[in-house]
């Protein structure tokens, strides 16, 4: 369901110009999608959409280096994660061996402001993040990358 959405939202924001999370909002709605704004806020979040120059003004956009490393992160997490747990605000990801430093890289790469950093090794990465909140949110949001994939 949640990819459905967010491909939905990847094709309403190439062909309209929306500038708030409440147009985006009723566009689902519009679209059988049934969403609350905290849900529309969070997708905006995960896709790491930014705001560009419209015709009229500003719109959300995808941005392609983000969604380029998104579809990375996507392919090397459903193929490599064995497991995942959490313990204060580290995040311990169990991968096949030889894939924790690819997936530390792609992590890396991806930015996410609630990272502060990872450290791999041979088969097990480590995901430093902000607070314990932060790191079962990124612990979620792994799960369900391997999950769709």
């Amino acid at each position: 369901m949640k990819r459905k959405r967010h491909e939905l939202i990847l094709r309403l924001i190439k062909e309209f110009e929306i500038s708030t999370q409440e147009e985006l909002l009723e566009k689902l709605l519009e679209n059988g999608f049934s969403v609350t704004q905290a849900t529309v806020s969070r997708d905006i979040n995960e896709l790491h959409l930014i705001k560009v120059q419209g015709k009229v003004g500003q719109k959300y956009a995808l941005n392609e280096q983000n969604s380029h490393n998104i579809s990375k992160f996507h392919s090397i997490f459903s193929q490599s994660v064995i497991s995942v747990d959490v313990g204060g605000n580290i995040c311990c990801v169990k991968c096949f061996a030889g894939t924790a430093n690819a997936a530390a890289a792609t992590i890396d790469a991806i930015n996410y402001p609630e990272v502060i950093g990872t450290l791999a090794g041979d088969d097990t990465l480590f995901v430093l993040l902000k607070t314990e909140a932060a790191a079962v949110s990124f612990k979620d949001k792994i799960l369900a990358f391997i999950r769709e994939g």
